[in-house]
């Protein structure tokens, strides 16, 4: 009988001798069995203590001989007892190894009757993003309207066969890994990988399929700069390969592929939008509200948080409901129909690829919005797809609007937030001109970051000096105060025109 109690002394009683396993056993090289051993006889006090591989038949036999000689017991005993050891340490490391699989193996939840059906309620419901949206509100996330709902949507793109990215902006503070965080808890745990700190070859070494399909969250991109690489290749071309020497059992040396599949969702935050603009182009920039409106809200809830007045309850209802409703999501293509007759403002940079999130973008909605679009079959392959309908299009362009809009603005995001409130200022207080040392008191930033700001706005000819010099300091004007106002309206024109062109195709 085997006795297991001591994971690092394992005791064997048979009918004639005592044994003791020290240091248990190794779950790895199945192919041998390499034990310590102690044995003594029944009711006596003279033991052996000896390392011996089980399954190597000499070594085991010359141990059996000296150990027969010192205990002074039949070597038949010996070998009789050490085989039944044998059978039961082997079936004991078995049953190790399943549990040890079981206890790796990615959770997977299961939903009850009760939570599919309230799931597929939630997803035939009209209005399904208003409802979402409501519902992300519901879950803790205060504020950020557009944000997260076009957060959740990217999250939920990990599905597809074309995920979309994002990477969150703003300033030091302002909750961007909070924002993120929050979000990410409304996906099922078994469908995110959360990164904080990676070493530049850990993701070719994943399991081949391991990645497949997740959300990649990253805290913050400057700790991850080292696989910012392999993160790039894997939103693009959806697989990463490496090549590296390996020694086999033989010493022979051979080159083999380490090859991680996609497809992957990656979202990261940062402060700095200009050092990561690889990534950047990849994904959607969401910037985060930095307005004295959003602090209002997050301190409020701060607050009633504190005083024990919020319902934690509902909150937790609120996002098992959005996680049971992402796994009630099934694989499925989507096809849109429309997509040959969609247009880009002309004042998008980069187009080609700003072009591609934006039909990938529409598909996501589509795609969440599977439960309630008709099913229907390649006559040629028998393939199952859904198409996206006027609607989807309409919802979609609502909600990228200001992605875009970023995407058309010749200023970055921190730039374009210091031009707005400069603006903002001098229109308040009536003003024409401004010096650099007004607008840091009344702003209250940085130098060197206005420093960085005024000279950008100089390039891009938004402002001029007007008057000064170099020793006394210089006051400076706008140009113009329209320039973002007469692009938003730009987008918003294209948008309503192909969506008034859909309609009359649609009906005629």
């Amino acid at each position: 009988m085997l006795n297991t109690t001591h994971p690092n002394h394992y005791s064997f009683t048979g009918k004639h001798l005592e044994i003791g396993v020290l240091g248990g056993i190794k779950l790895s090289q199945l192919d041998r069995l390499r034990v310590t051993l102690s044995i003594n006889k029944l009711k006596s006090s003279t033991k052996l203590r000896h390392n011996v591989d089980l399954y190597n038949d000499n070594q085991l036999e010359k141990f059996i001989r000296t150990a027969a000689e010192r205990l002074e017991v039949g070597t038949s005993v010996l070998r009789s007892t050490l085989q039944e050891l044998t059978h039961a340490l082997e079936n004991y490391r078995f049953l190790l190894i399943e549990k040890e699989q079981e206890a790796t193996k990615p959770y997977s939840k299961e939903l009850s009757a009760r939570e599919q059906k309230e799931a597929e309620n939630f997803l035939k419901s009209k209005d399904l993003l208003k409802r979402t949206n409501e519902l992300i509100g519901k879950s803790g996330v205060i504020g950020e309207e557009i944000s997260r709902l076009l957060m959740y949507l990217i999250f939920t793109s990990r599905k597809t066969s074309n995920p979309l990215h994002c990477i969150s902006l703003g300033s030091s503070g302002t909750g961007k890994t909070h924002l993120q965080s929050k979000v990410a808890e409304l996906i099922p745990q078994e469908d995110k990988v959360e990164i904080t700190v990676l070493s530049a070859n850990a993701f070719y070494y994943f399991n081949r399929t391991e990645l497949q399909h997740k959300l990649i969250l990253i805290e913050d991109l400057d700790g991850a700069e080292s696989v910012l690489y392999p993160l790039r290749e894997l939103q693009s071309k959806k697989r990463i390969t490496k090549t590296v020497v390996h020694k086999d059992r033989k010493g022979t040396t051979k080159t083999i592929h380490l090859t991680v599949e996609g497809p992957v969702s990656v979202a990261g935050c940062t402060t700095k939008e200009s050092v990561y603009e690889d990534n950047s182009n990849r994904s959607f920039l969401l910037y985060i509200d930095e307005s004295e409106a959003q602090d209002k809200k997050i301190m409020d809830y701060q607050r009633l948080l504190s005083a024990g007045k919020v319902n934690e309850q509902n909150e937790i209802e609120a996002r098992g409901l959005l996680q049971n409703v992402q796994r009630c999501l099934k694989p499925i293509k989507v096809i849109n129909p429309y997509a040959e007759f969609l247009e880009l403002p002309g004042s998008v940079f980069k187009p080609r690829r700003t072009n591609s999130h934006y039909l990938q973008f529409i598909e996501a909605i589509t795609f969440y919005k599977q439960t309630q679009r008709e099913k229907k079959y390649d006559k040629a392959t028998g393939e199952e797809y859904i198409e996206t309908t006027i609607e989807d299009i309409q919802e979609a362009n609502t909600l990228i609007q200001e992605v875009l809009l970023r995407k058309s603005d010749i200023l970055n995001g921190a730039c374009r937030q210091f031009f707005e409130m400069l603006k903002a200022y001098l229109k308040a207080n009536k003003q024409t001109s401004f010096t650099n040392a007004e607008i840091r008191r009344h702003l209250r930033i940085n130098p060197s970051n206005q420093k960085r700001y005024m000279l950008l706005l100089q390039q891009s000819e938004l402002i001029r000096k007007c008057k000064g010099d170099k020793r006394n300091g210089y006051s400076y004007e706008v140009v113009t105060y329209d320039d973002y106002i007469i692009t938003s309206n730009t987008i918003e024109n294209v948008f309503k025109t192909t969506i008034e062109q859909l309609e009359v195709q649609s009906s005629s």
